[in-house]
């Protein structure tokens, strides 16, 4: 076991991402390594280790965030980081599952500043390469002897539902904020708190009590996370999230800061409900006018505000869940990370 000194002074993020990639990295090899070579190949090219020819490249593969929290919430449990490695790459090998999945569905061409995989691979060999990293994730867990893969499995459920409730949320025009933020419980929120209860719960020892509120830390983080990545999803700028600008308003999607534009009453919330009612796409002046109007509807605001909310309350939990320590300084610095990234 690790003992924490209180008064040890939390690492600048970026070596806390750096460290916990280092962790992962081999982990996530080794286990990727596992696969059919048609899956590996696309695999490999997701997360930015080799280019679209199989070469090896060294390309961003994601910052990690997900398996960072696992890891720290060993720590911050009292535990040792290495323990926690297993749970740490099933949950990194979920995200990327849904990523794959979710940037078929959306029809996203770059995702880190590439082109996605099912532009370059196909929509179906994308797919099954997605399917293919959830099966793993399982199989990684299981191997470890770590009895959560039912916990696991309820996230990945919550993620499922979530992710079919924004597609729905596409084709209808009565969506209404309290839908929005369940959507994103389940998309987002659940995996977050999931990868915090995992990381706590391979402490032996760990009360189930504990390491719940490592997970209600999570789901806090997890929504705030969600209400960020909107904010992004509208105003982020393309050459630092590597996503197309307004994608989110060119896919229609129904995200919290929309949502709570459409249902505002306001004279701009009327106005972007008719270009929303568009069938056809939006040019950029119409993208950049719908952008305007979330805004002016006042959706940014209370994205940014809930967001701060959240935080305040994922802090509260922290403190809860955890003694003071190195790791548990981290976690919040970490959380803290969520609601001020630009990608």
């Amino acid at each position: 076991m690790t003992t924490m000194n209180a008064r040890t002074a939390a690492r600048p993020l970026a070596d806390v991402l750096a460290w916990s990639k280092g962790v992962l990295d081999p982990a996530l090899r080794t286990a990727t390594g596992r696969l059919p070579e048609a899956m590996r190949r696309i695999a490999s090219y997701h997360l930015g280790w080799e280019d679209a020819h199989g070469r090896p490249a060294a390309a961003d593969g994601g910052k990690a965030l997900r398996p960072a929290l696992v890891l720290l919430c060993a720590e911050a449990a009292g535990g040792d980081a290495a323990d926690a490695v297993p749970a740490a790459v099933a949950v990194e090998l979920v995200h990327n599952f849904s990523l794959l999945h979710d940037d078929v569905m959306d029809g996203d061409t770059t995702r880190r500043h590439r082109a996605t995989a099912w532009t370059v691979f196909g929509t179906g060999p994308a797919v099954l390469a997605g399917d293919a990293l959830l099966s793993l994730a399982f199989e990684v867990l299981a191997s470890s002897g770590a009895p959560n893969a039912r916990l696991l499995s309820g996230a990945v459920l919550a993620l499922l539902e979530g992710q079919a409730a924004d597609l729905d949320f596409e084709q209808r025009d009565d969506v209404t904020p309290g839908e929005c933020v369940r959507m994103a419980e389940g998309k987002t929120a659940a995996l977050l708190g999931a990868a915090c209860t995992l990381g706590a719960a391979s402490v032996p020892g760990t009360g189930e009590g504990t390491a719940e509120r490592f997970g209600a830390f999570g789901r806090a983080v997890g929504l705030a996370f969600q209400h960020i990545d909107d904010l992004l999803g509208v105003w982020g700028d393309p050459a630092v999230t590597g996503k197309p600008v307004y994608s989110d308003l060119q896919n229609r999607k129904k995200s919290l800061p929309v949502v709570t534009a459409l249902c505002s009453g306001t004279a701009a919330g009327a106005d972007l409900a008719t270009l929303y009612a568009r069938r056809e796409p939006l040019d950029e002046t119409e993208l950049a006018r719908a952008a305007s109007l979330v805004e002016a509807a006042g959706g940014r605001q209370w994205s940014q505000a809930q967001a701060d909310a959240l935080l305040a309350k994922a802090l509260r939990d922290l403190a809860t869940a955890a003694q003071p320590s190195r790791a548990s300084a981290e976690l919040a610095a970490l959380a803290r990370l969520i609601t001020t990234r630009t990608h």
